[in-house]
């Protein structure tokens, strides 16, 4: 006999895959509203923050720096190449400014320190869940969340703003390079159009949008990592799943920022 298969069944397939979302959204903010409420209280890490700080900001400035200098230089090339078509060239330093303040610089930066950082927070913290070290940390009256999570993400809130800053200076430095070098641009001229179109506010979201980032990467990193499953293979999709999420959210919080920022 052959079992019918009730036409419902894709829609409650659907409904059982939106409630798991709303579910797991459900706690990530609760763990968020928790870390955010135990950064004022004592006791404070402070070697915890330090190392956190040093890991998560002065350590992965090579990379941010690197990913800035050449996208200033390809948003350089690809400018100068389509404002040829409108006899627009001079446009280029100053859309180069812009568009890596307020866009470029931030989402890039916040996307490699969300490989480099939130997988490493994430394999760290789930495996210390794996090896019991969580639990040795309770066993010694130590709050596990303001240990290990709130000094991470704490110092990614304040890093990543410092980052996205340098990034946006090593990438506009990239796009003047190859506007002098490759373009024929004047020195000065470029860097005269450079500061007159930028504005305080356009510097100012990129960095609000960096510590926006900078607390997704590592509340994400640290979520992930205290909900591992058992094993080398729980510590594995935990560290993907953190570098998949925190990319996704930070584009996303991207859009909702520049919409908030950017439209009257």
């Amino acid at each position: 006999m052959i079992a019918l298969t009730s036409p419902l069944a894709p829609v409650a397939a659907l409904g059982r895959v939106v409630l798991a979302a709303l579910a797991s959204l459900g706690r990530l903010v609760l763990f968020a509203a928790s870390v955010v409420g135990h950064i004022a209280r004592p006791p404070f890490y402070l070697r915890e923050f330090g190392l956190a700080l040093i890991q998560i900001g002065w350590l992965s400035l090579p990379v941010v720096g690197l990913t800035a200098l050449f996208t200033g230089g390809a948003l350089a090339l690809q400018i100068y190449s389509g404002g040829a078509r409108f006899s627009a060239e001079a446009v280029v330093p100053s859309i180069v400014a812009i568009g890596m303040v307020r866009e470029l610089g931030p989402v890039l930066g916040g996307l490699m320190v969300a490989a480099r950082v939130a997988s490493s927070i994430a394999a760290e913290i789930g495996t210390m869940k794996v090896t019991e070290q969580i639990d040795a940390l309770v066993t010694l009256s130590t709050h596990p969340l303001k240990y290990l999570a709130v000094p991470r993400v704490l110092a990614a809130t304040l890093a990543m703003p410092v980052l996205v800053a340098v990034g946006d200076s090593i990438g506009i430095a990239g796009g003047w390079l190859v506007g002098v070098n490759r373009l024929g641009f004047n020195s000065a001229g470029y860097l005269k159009n450079t500061v007159d179109f930028l504005e305080g506010w356009d510097i100012g979201s990129g960095l609000f949008k960096g510590a926006a980032f900078g607390f997704i990467v590592a509340t994400l990193g640290c979520y992930h990592g205290m909900n591992s499953q058992r094993g080398a293979q729980g510590v594995g999709r935990a560290t993907k799943s953190a570098v998949v999420a925190a990319s996704v959210l930070i584009l996303a919080a991207n859009y909702l920022l520049t919409e908030v920022f950017f439209t009257s």
